[in-house]
C-alpha cells in the first residue's frame, strides 16, 4: 500500500516515534465519489423527491477515494449483503481527477 510508509536505516528516536505515534492518531474523512454532473440551475431548482441526476459514469467505472478532499486512489464498488463497501485497485492521478478524468 502507498502513503505515508517510510524505510529508516537507524531506529527512531524517542521524539520522532511520539510524533509518528501523533500522527497515526489523526481522524481523516474519507470520501467516495461516484460521478459528476452539470444541471442549468433552473433545473436545479425544479428538483424535487425522486428526480434523477445523470452522471459522467457508468456502472463498471472505478470510483474516486477521498482523503480529506483529496483524491488518493481509485476503487470498484461492493456490495455485500445490505453493506456497500469500496475496494481499493489502484493510486489516483490527481490530475485526472481535477479534468474530471476516468
Amino acid at each position: 500500500m502507498w502513503g505515508l510508509g517510510c524505510v529508516c536505516a537507524k531506529p527512531l528516536s524517542f521524539e520522532r516515534r511520539n510524533c509518528v505515534s501523533q500522527v497515526k492518531a489523526v481522524n481523516v474523512e474519507i470520501q467516495v465519489v461516484l460521478g459528476r454532473s452539470t444541471l442549468p440551475m433552473q433545473q436545479l431548482l425544479r428538483m424535487g423527491r425522486g428526480a434523477v441526476i445523470p452522471l459522467d459514469t457508468a456502472v463498471n467505472d472505478e470510483v474516486w477515494i477521498l482523503a480529506n478532499n483529496h483524491p488518493i486512489a481509485r476503487g470498484e464498488i461492493q456490495i455485500n449483503d445490505e453493506k456497500i463497501s469500496i475496494a481499493v485497485t489502484r493510486e489516483a492521478n490527481v490530475y485526472d481527477f481535477m479534468a474530471g478524468g476516468q
